[in-house]
């Protein structure tokens, strides 16, 4: 049984007429209505759009992509490939977005018009790859580059977020440590203490003090965080604040050296990937500059396409700007010089990938017995604060 799809045409009279119909395709429909007397001016899915998910998740997309490169690397033409991989989608909602996509294309489209109806889940780089790949007919390629590409974000992506996943893990069981023994514990230790007509130490008058201020306080201290977080949000968004925030933590010892390198990582491997589907050099360096995400970077970026434009080597370019590691600009020579840009900026992303690897690591090994010692010292004090009144008591009996 075909799908249902929306018509509109205009008879031989000019009279326009519309209706649903059952076809294979919207090709199909399409030679049916001609048949029929009609010229077709619109066909389209009968859902309209309704159902087919706005986004995918990147894990998602990139499996859609992978399935689409191996099905038409295997000779499938595009409009099949699209529905084996609806038919073999895992979850529901990829099913449906290439299900609309094979209605698209089967009315006419080009796939990069029709991944056009879908912003959320297709970045421009993605669009644009497809539409430069619909012009060379290198799909099968393209779509094989693009998956390997999508992949290797996910892969360096979990292994910052498991590098950085048991710091994470130890503030919040500290500070969670900590709040208790403010909140809870200190007070019922307190009723006692206050019973007594001992002189308390000052470590603990000092806990005492603390432990009610935060108490009293403690909505206004919730008030304030949600406050500042949404305050630094909007902040986020003017482009000066943005700026400065992205410079001062670009000169940060250690975390401006990881963040440039992820940054000059992407760039490369987004820059090989277009390099080697055949894109222009020019629009290539406008795209790949699209997926920084450090401002000052993005800035060299463009800097640095003004001067290829102006016949300027990428290699020169890149270094007039001082901002991109020795690495990426002494590979980009060497593939320039053996017309081999697109692997040399492959090895480059990859080169920089690993050295971001090792400095997270190096940060996760300081930082973790940094935060380990510092949550003990405060725990320890706060031990020693409740202590210090019962030894002074027991020495008192004695």
């Amino acid at each position: 049984m075909g799908a249902s799809f929306r018509w509109e045409a205009v008879d031989a009279s000019g009279r326009a007429q519309r209706g649903v119909a059952e076809a294979d395709s919207a090709r199909g429909l399409r030679d049916r209505l001609r048949a029929d007397g009609l010229v077709p001016t619109a066909v389209e899915p009968a859902s309209g759009g309704a159902g087919v998910p706005a986004h995918l998740t990147a894990r998602e997309l990139a499996l859609a992509t992978r399935q689409l490169a191996t099905l038409t690397q295997s000779g499938m033409t595009l409009d099949a490939a699209l529905g084996a991989a609806a038919a073999q989608a895992d979850d529901a909602r990829s099913a449906k977005l290439l299900a609309a996509l094979r209605g698209h294309v089967g009315g006419g489209e080009s796939l990069a018009a029709a991944l056009d109806r879908y912003p959320r889940t297709f970045a421009p780089l993605y669009r644009g790859l497809v539409a430069a790949a619909s012009e060379s007919g290198r799909m099968p390629e393209v779509l094989g580059r693009l998956a390997d590409y999508l992949e290797a974000r996910i892969a360096l992506r979990e292994r910052f977020a498991t590098a950085l996943l048991y710091p994470m893990l130890v503030a919040v069981v500290a500070f969670a440590v900590i709040a208790v023994l403010l909140v809870y514990v200190v007070p019922q230790v307190v009723s006692v203490y206050q019973q007594s007509r001992q002189t308390l130490p000052w470590l603990t008058q000092a806990l005492i003090a603390t432990s009610s201020f935060l108490r009293a306080t403690a909505w206004g201290w919730l008030v304030l965080v949600v406050a500042g977080t949404l305050a630094f949000m909007l902040a986020m968004k003017r482009a000066p604040f943005r700026d400065a925030v992205h410079r001062s933590l670009l000169a940060t010892p250690g975390v401006g050296r990881l963040l440039r390198s992820l940054d000059t990582a992407r760039f490369a491997s987004t820059l090989a990937i277009l390099v080697a589907s055949g894109t222009p050099l020019l629009r290539a360096l406008d795209a790949a500059a699209g997926v920084i995400r450090m401002r000052p970077i993005a800035d060299a970026a463009a800097f640095a396409a003004a001067g290829v434009r102006e016949g300027m080597p990428l290699a020169r370019a890149l270094a007039a700007t001082r901002a991109f590691p020795p690495v990426l600009v002494h590979l980009t020579a060497s593939g320039e010089g053996s017309g081999a840009l697109a692997p040399m900026l492959e090895r480059a992303a990859a080169d920089l990938e690993h050295e971001a690897e090792r400095r997270l690591a190096w940060i996760a090994a300081l930082v973790q017995p940094l935060m380990i010692v510092a949550m003990g010292a405060i725990v320890l004090v706060l031990v020693l604060a409740i202590m210090l009144p019962i030894v002074s008591m027991n020495q008192l009996i004695r």
